[in-house]
């Protein structure tokens, strides 16, 4: 695999700073699979919670979220890097927003589900 052009630029930051940003991405990764073996279980193990396609939906919401962050995930390592490489501000995220709207969504659902259903 040939190395990305942007590794050329600018100058190498410190090494600790470069392992962070790996340990970050790789928690966000280990997010996103949290979230998709949530989707999987909830479609799975959910057969008494309520109709069974807005279970489906929801697993659904879950594997995108999980696709999404994924991607998000290594995009943001990448902008860290080559901010750290020019001596820039790291970029803000819209992923911490989104992980948060995304799973108080479906966490009310679901609650909501288990009240009315199991109730």
């Amino acid at each position: 695999m040939r190395e990305p052009k942007w590794r050329e630029e600018g100058e190498d930051p410190d090494y600790r700073f470069s392992l962070a940003n790996e340990r970050t991405f790789l928690a966000w990764i280990r997010t996103a699979l949290a979230i998709l073996a949530g989707g999987v279980l909830l479609e799975q193990f959910s057969s008494r919670i309520g109709p069974h396609v807005i279970i489906v939906v929801l697993a659904i919401v879950l594997g995108a979220l999980s696709a999404v962050l994924a991607v998000v995930s290594y995009v943001r390592w990448r902008a860290n890097e080559i901010a750290m490489r020019h001596g820039h501000r790291l970029p803000l995220t819209v992923a911490l927003p989104l992980l948060a709207a995304v799973v108080l969504a479906v966490a009310t659902t679901i609650a909501v589900l288990i009240a009315v259903y199991e109730g």
